[in-house]
């Protein structure tokens, strides 16, 4: 499946914040990757450069791609509410992001090979999509003969998971429930959504 396999770090970089999550290598070096980074003077962006900016970070931040990112923005114009509150929703009902935000994967990458290996499935159907959209009232939930496997069982454990208000989740059946889809204070992505909604709209 297509996305993003290059360096984290450089992409943090690049963005001036960790968004892959706490990352030792950034933390080091929290300036522009290259090799004229830190002594590069910083010119005034114009409006499209900073949206495009946007734009990219929430895509790699989500692990999608472009024709993906832009056809779950143009489903996002179609639902009723603010398209940039509505697109973030469904971004982070991505089934590989619910995976992530129960605490079964250390970070988004990891949740999406989970996904991928056939470790988890949605309403009692094993699913290796990280794309599936997921809806309320849907049940995720760890496949049988995956619940032994020590990662799995280890983040899911894990007292730096930090399990969401949308979600109800159950450790006994390590299984959860997709309660609703998250109010844009809910979600903790630091993503002006509105430059985004700016930037397709030219």
């Amino acid at each position: 499946m297509a996305r993003y396999r290059g360096p984290k770090s450089k992409k943090s970089r690049a963005f001036g914040e960790s968004i892959y999550g706490f990352d030792k290598a950034f933390e080091k070096r929290k300036y522009a990757p290259g090799q004229h980074g830190q002594a590069r003077k910083k010119k005034q962006r114009s409006d499209y450069a900073v949206q495009l900016m946007e734009k990219q970070k929430a895509k790699y931040t989500y692990g999608v791609l472009e024709r993906q990112f832009r056809r779950t923005f143009e489903a996002a114009t179609r639902r009723h509410g603010v398209t940039g509150e509505e697109l973030m929703k469904l971004l982070e009902s991505r089934l590989d992001n619910v995976v992530y935000r129960l605490g079964l994967g250390s970070g988004r990458r990891q949740a999406r090979q989970i996904v991928n290996h056939k470790h988890i499935t949605v309403n009692g159907v094993v699913n290796n999509c990280p794309s599936t959209m997921i809806r309320p009232g849907d049940v995720i939930a760890v496949r049988g003969k995956s619940m032994s496997i020590d990662f799995i069982q280890g983040n899911a454990a894990s007292k730096e998971a930090k399990k969401s208000a949308w979600l109800q989740w159950n450790p006994d059946k390590m299984e959860g429930i997709f309660l609703a889809y998250p109010e844009r204070d809910q979600i903790p992505e630091k993503i002006n959504e509105q430059l985004i909604v700016e930037l397709y709209s030219k």
